[in-house]
């Protein structure tokens, strides 16, 4: 084998992080090298975040076709174009490749696109894409390996080759009825999709309740919505074992309770999870430890256990969004510039993107008994905001939770039109580490979403008062 070729940057992974690690160190006359399996940047512009938003704005427009009278619309039959949805979203897709594309010649790096294994301290060997081998060191060296889609060991699952998000997201057709295993992000977004646009769907979910991580209320409000949307929820039910193939007939054996049922379906879609892709690349033998989990073991600046080696996003057990990743690159970057940075108490916010959303920042309540802390809450319904009047979304709440004797924010939940935007405003406030009366005693635009946090926050007395 030939000797590596040196670099000064070698990036593994072209996920947000590396991509913004490898291009920000190109740009600065570092001589930079970026690896990429399959997808270049990685799974977000790709096969998840952007396109899921697409496929579910496409079944919301449906969804708000079909209430058209509500609205005073009069409609001739509606019916569902799944290659035209498919096509909305590929056009999409395929511009976000020329910018990546565009974007990484442009910084001059050189792209190889093959599977990366580690050989040698900071060296890797790439089996190409398109054949052939290169072994590649680098003075330093970026992990964004990324993650995939967790499948249980369930008899029977494999064999019935069961979609994951990437499939269910390129369907040219509609199935018939759709089994979802999962009641988390993923499969709650899809699942609401494919019934806007016609199938029927039922959600197995393990746990006693959707969204597991989620107050009871938020879990019941979910529920709610998914039966009035016509989606059958097993909750509590264990997958036990699976017969037929996905896309023509299936059958899901669950334990429910004492007894078991059989859930019937012509395609099966699986979201349980995330597994890192740590495993099968070499990273024992160059002195990257692994954790419990397969997670790559950092420190709060993101350095792993190999010296001048540094992971980021999903593979070093980051919160698994892409602006987490994205701050992940950004605590790298900043400390090699001599900074002191890190992840530690990070305020971390997330949507998830049914309709209506579910955003939260901070802590619920119960993270807030978990880790025994005393707090005080408000609550509001949505319908009290008068922003939901005039556009017909009424459904669902916020809520604050706020220290027991201080005016601080310890964390906010909505669930609700525009939920994701009220959560901003929030987050904001927690970050310059205003009181909760600076939001009460502001004035927000009227009528909008964010005047509700007047309504919210005006029915709590001040702990310093």
């Amino acid at each position: 084998m030939a000797d590596a070729e040196k670099y000064e940057i070698l990036v593994l992974g072209s996920g947000e992080a590396g991509k913004w690690t490898a291009w920000t160190m190109a740009d600065e006359g570092r001589r930079t090298t970026m690896v990429e399996r399959k997808w270049l940047g990685g799974s977000c512009p790709n096969i998840a975040c952007l396109p899921s938003k697409n496929v579910i704005y496409s079944a919301r427009v449906a969804s708000l076709a079909r209430r058209g009278a509500e609205f005073g619309l009069e409609m001739d039959q509606l019916r569902i174009n799944m290659a035209g949805v498919q096509q909305r979203k590929r056009k999409m897709v395929e511009e976000e490749h020329q910018f990546h594309a565009k974007r990484t010649a442009d910084a001059g790096i050189d792209l190889i696109m093959g599977e990366g294994r580690f050989v040698a301290p900071r060296t890797i060997e790439v089996r190409l894409n398109d054949g052939g081998v290169r072994r590649i060191a680098g003075e330093r060296v970026f992990l964004d390996l990324g993650s995939h889609s967790t499948m249980p060991n369930v008899p029977g699952l494999a064999a019935a080759s069961p979609m994951t998000h990437i499939e269910a997201l390129d369907l040219d057709r509609l199935p018939r009825h759709l089994v979802v295993i999962g009641g988390g992000y993923i499969g709650l977004e899809l699942a609401q999709a494919v019934r806007r646009f016609g199938s029927e769907v039922t959600v197995i979910e393990q746990g006693a309740q959707l969204a597991d991580r989620e107050d009871p209320d938020v879990g019941a409000a979910l529920l709610d919505l998914f039966h009035d949307e016509g989606i059958e929820v097993l909750l509590g039910a264990h997958v036990t074992k699976v017969e037929g193939h996905s896309g023509k007939e299936v059958q899901i054996h669950a334990k429910d309770g004492p007894g078991e049922r059989i859930v019937e379906g012509t395609d099966l879609l699986v979201s349980v999870g995330r597994t890192p892709n740590t495993k099968g690349i070499g990273l024992e033998q160059v002195g990257v430890e692994l954790d419990e989990r397969g997670y790559i073991k950092v420190n709060e600046r993101l350095e792993t256990t190999a010296s001048n080696v540094w992971a980021m996003g999903d593979c070093a057990g980051s919160p698994q969004f892409t602006h987490v990743a994205y701050h992940d690159f950004r605590v790298v970057r900043d400390n090699l510039k001599g900074g002191n940075r890190s992840t530690k108490d990070r305020i971390v916010p997330f949507c998830m993107f049914t309709d209506p959303e579910l955003a939260r920042v901070g802590r619920n309540e119960t993270e807030a008994k978990r880790d025994k802390i005393e707090y005080r809450v408000a609550k509001l319904p949505m319908v009290n905001v008068l922003r939901t009047h005039t556009i017909a979304e009424p459904r669902g709440f916020m809520k604050m939770l706020l220290g027991k004797e201080s005016d601080e924010i310890l964390g906010f939940t909505a669930f609700g039109i525009e939920a994701s935007e009220l959560m901003a405003a929030v987050q904001t406030a927690m970050v310059g580490r205003l009181p909760y009366t600076a939001l009460r005693d502001a004035i927000f635009a009227h009528p909008t979403m964010s005047e509700g946090l007047v309504y919210l926050l005006g029915q709590v007395e001040s702990a310093k008062g």
